[in-house]
């Protein structure tokens, strides 16, 4: 037997609310069908709910009556805000607290105030009974309560005990806890550790890059850039830049670039030794009148004493270098001079210098010859440049300063030029990627003549797009002439 489901009446219409006329069809304000209301679902099994019965109230224990707040009086002094402690309650046996807090002081034996709430004291038996409702069990730390204004006063303010560290200071509390010690070395990673002498964080064992990873230095006239390049654990180069006057009140600027020999001991330590004792010297017989030359000969010579006097250091010196060779630490060098009209160059090893006009329609040239098993092939003549350098002997080097070398060289040229450029002072770690001189042009950008720190940070950048196999070190120095007739001299010793 069929039966047919009637169609609930509605009080108001779906689609806009407002109530239908008895018997439409349609809604009078929005024209909503009326009749097309869903019928109602299908019946659904009632579930029962169990109600647990209500606990019988302790003996003698009244319901709670919260206080009447306090109204605000005539200057609008907000209400004050009660406190459960402004409540008489019961514990979870149906106590009083007030009973409790009795119990709890008799557990505490006379003459001991620092005994924990519960706990016997040192070196007591605990004892046979259960111990004292209510009383929190010991921990290994002091309780904190979070009245930090006044933590005694914490006892009276109805406030419960911390047991566990407040949250808010926790982590502040942990990076205090392994904060360097002041003068150590902040980790560049977690910002929090100490660095070791070994250079890894204690913290998080980061390792954390050196100082001479990269160095960067721009004066007036000169600037310079040192990396570690991309295949080496370390920067062995070195640099030095600086400025001075001649006795006339004209300036003379100075660049010193050192390379050290990697399979030699400390060779680091031999290339900052050199760059700092040429530097030196230039900037002391410079403003005495020395020739320019002349005064990058006893530059040379000095770097040559300075490396020398670190292969007389005790055998202890070298310990934290012990996977390489002990022999005598050692590096080349090279450097320029500007002073007055003339540019003096001198150099000892594989390092080089270029010279790059403003004008790029003019030549290029390349300033330096290598002291290297390449460059004395070509030189006899038993080999072509292209055939010397593609030997896997043509870096090997047969000039350079150390203790161990066969015997000292310095190199130097003084050059006139007649036109502004730029001079290039550079190690191997540059010029592998830009050998000859027009390779080492194009890679210069337009405006590294005014831009001179710029220029050097895109030829570091050059060398390490290509690969970064070696340190890369670079110094450049715009070199401006005043307007004078065509023609240039050139004096080489």
């Amino acid at each position: 037997m069929s039966q047919s489901q009637q169609q609930p009446a509605l009080s108001k219409c779906p689609g806009c609310e407002e109530p239908p006329a008895a018997g439409d069809l349609f809604c009078g304000a929005c024209g909503y069908d009326l009749s097309a209301v869903p019928a109602r679902p299908g019946d659904r099994p009632t579930m029962a709910l169990t109600v647990p019965p209500a606990a019988p109230e302790a003996a003698g224990a009244e319901a709670v009556r919260w206080p009447a707040a306090a109204e605000t009086d005539s200057s609008d002094v907000p209400a004050p805000v009660h406190r459960p402690s402004d409540l008489p309650g019961t514990d979870s046996g149906g106590r009083p607290l007030a009973e409790q807090e009795q119990v709890q002081e008799q557990v505490q034996e006379p003459g001991t105030p620092g005994t924990p709430v519960g706990s016997a004291p040192v070196g007591s038996a605990p004892g046979p009974g259960p111990e004292p409702l209510g009383a929190p069990e010991p921990s290994a730390g002091a309780v904190r309560h979070d009245d930090r204004a006044d933590p005694d006063a914490a006892e009276h303010s109805g406030d419960f005990a911390l047991a566990a560290p407040d949250p808010r200071t926790a982590e502040h509390a942990a990076a205090a806890a392994t904060a360097p010690t002041a003068g150590g070395k902040v980790c560049v990673a977690c910002r929090s550790g100490r660095v070791d002498p070994d250079g890894y964080c204690e913290n998080c064992g980061h390792a954390q890059p050196r100082e001479r990873d990269h160095m960067e230095q721009e004066l007036d006239a000169v600037a310079a850039v040192s990396d570690r390049g991309l295949r080496h654990h370390r920067n062995e180069d070195s640099f030095a830049v600086s400025s001075t006057a001649l006795p006339d009140g004209s300036p003379a600027v100075v660049a010193i670039v050192c390379d050290g020999v990697s399979s030699a001991s400390r060779p680091d330590e031999a290339s900052a030794a050199a760059a700092n004792a040429a530097n030196e010297s230039l900037l002391e017989s410079l403003p005495r009148g020395t020739h320019p030359q002349q005064a990058m000969h006893e530059a040379i010579v000095a770097a040559s004493e300075a490396v020398n006097a670190l292969a007389q250091e005790p055998a202890g010196a070298m310990e934290h270098d012990a996977h390489r060779h002990q022999n005598a630490p050692a590096c080349t060098l090279v450097g320029a001079v500007m002073a007055g009209e003339l540019l003096i160059v001198g150099w000892v090893g594989d390092s080089r210098v270029y010279w790059v006009p403003q004008d790029r329609s003019r030549p290029t040239a390349r300033l330096t010859e290598d002291d290297s098993w390449a460059a004395q092939m070509v030189a006899a003549g038993l080999m072509n440049e292209a055939e010397a350098y593609a030997d896997e002997r043509a870096h090997a080097i047969t000039g350079w300063l150390g203790a161990d070398a066969y015997e000292l060289e310095p190199h130097t040229a003084a050059f006139k030029p007649d036109r502004p450029g730029l001079v290039i002072v550079c190690t191997d770690g540059l010029w592998n990627y830009a050998e000859s001189a027009e390779e080492m042009a194009a890679a210069v950008p337009a405006d590294a003549q005014e831009h001179p720190l710029r220029g050097a940070q895109v030829l570091v950048g050059h060398a390490l797009d290509g690969g970064g196999h070696d340190n890369v070190t670079v110094a450049l120095l715009p070199f401006a002439v005043r307007p004078q007739g065509a023609g240039s001299a050139c004096e080489t010793v």
